[in-house]
Order: structure tokens, then C-alpha cells, then sequence
């Protein structure tokens, strides 16, 4: 008996938080919208919001509160700044840390960008059974973000585990 497993594509909802970008002028967000969809998943949604703690959060907390979506990419707010708020909007949602991903993607970007990739405040966690990841609003950090850690993690096929096969009991009590 074959144990092949087929690819099964997720609807990814997509917020750029920024006080600067509008959607037509959002690379980071598109580079993320083009990533899935050449993977084979589908974009649910895309929203921008400004770097406002209460809009991020309104927009994750509608998110995951709908069934369809499965996935919550967020880009931007996770630097040092004053205004960057990402990761204080979405972390009391989040049932579960994955902190696994924070630590991996500092490394991979520490590979491309050196000491400055302590800065970034990158997260990742489950929210009512959806995955969510909290991206840097640099295009190249996403781009690195999506093809190295997140990509084949939202791929059925990839062995010896992803985050896919455990989506069905991410709600077990």
C-alpha cells in the first residue's frame, strides 16, 4: 500500500499593516499573494490597516473566526519602532505559539541581513484552529519567510511532518 499524499491547497487570507503603503503599493504583501498562489493555495482575502494595534487585531480576530480560512499572513508592525504593534495585537488570540518559527526565521534572516535580524519580532501561533504569521514588512522577509519556513510547512507532502496533517486536530480539547 502506497502512503502518497496529494497537495491540498488552503485559503490564506493576506494584512499588510503599514501607516505608509496602500494595497498598489504594497510589494510585501504581493510578494506573499504570489507566493501562495504559485504554490497552489488561494488568497481569501487582502486588507491593510495602519500600524494600530485594535484595526490589526479586528481584522486577525475576523479572520479566524471564520471556518473558510485557514491560514493568517500578516506583513509589518513587527520592528522596534514606537508604532509597531503587530505582535502585541495578535499574540492574546493566539491559543498556541509556535515559537519554532520566530527562532528559525531570525536565523535564516541573520544568513541574509546579519546582526539586524534581531530586530525583527517575527511570530507564529494557532488561533481557533487557524495558523497565524507575523511577517516583517520587507519584501525580501517574506519572500524568505514563505519559501523557507512557510511554504512547504502548508504542503500535505512535505515529510516527516507539516502543519497541514495536524490541521484536523488543532481543536481537540
Amino acid at each position: 500500500m502506497s502512503d502518497t499524499r496529494h497537495f491540498i491547497p488552503l485559503d490564506i487570507a493576506v494584512l499588510t499593516v503599514s501607516d505608509s503603503r496602500t494595497l498598489a503599493e504594497d510589494t510585501s504583501g504581493q510578494a506573499l499573494v504570489d507566493g501562495l498562489i504559485q504554490a497552489g493555495h488561494r488568497a481569501a482575502d487582502r486588507q491593510r490597516v495602519a500600524d494600530d494595534i485594535y484595526q490589526i487585531r479586528a481584522v486577525v480576530s475576523a479572520w479566524i473566526a471564520e471556518p473558510e480560512i485557514q491560514v493568517v499572513l500578516t506583513t509589518g508592525g513587527t520592528g522596534i519602532t514606537g508604532r509597531d504593534g503587530t505582535p502585541e495585537a495578535v499574540a492574546p488570540l493566539l491559543d498556541k505559539e509556535i515559537e519554532g518559527f520566530g527562532e528559525l526565521f531570525r536565523m535564516l534572516s541573520h544568513e541574509e541581513i546579519g546582526t539586524s535580524a534581531l530586530q525583527s519580532r517575527a511570530l507564529a501561533g494557532v488561533a481557533n484552529g487557524t495558523y497565524v504569521f507575523c511577517l516583517p514588512g520587507s519584501s525580501g522577509a517574506c519572500r524568505t519567510a514563505w519559501t523557507r519556513l512557510i511554504q512547504s510547512q502548508l504542503d500535505h507532502r512535505t515529510r516527516p511532518c507539516n502543519l497541514v496533517m495536524l490541521m484536523p486536530r488543532l481543536k481537540e480539547q
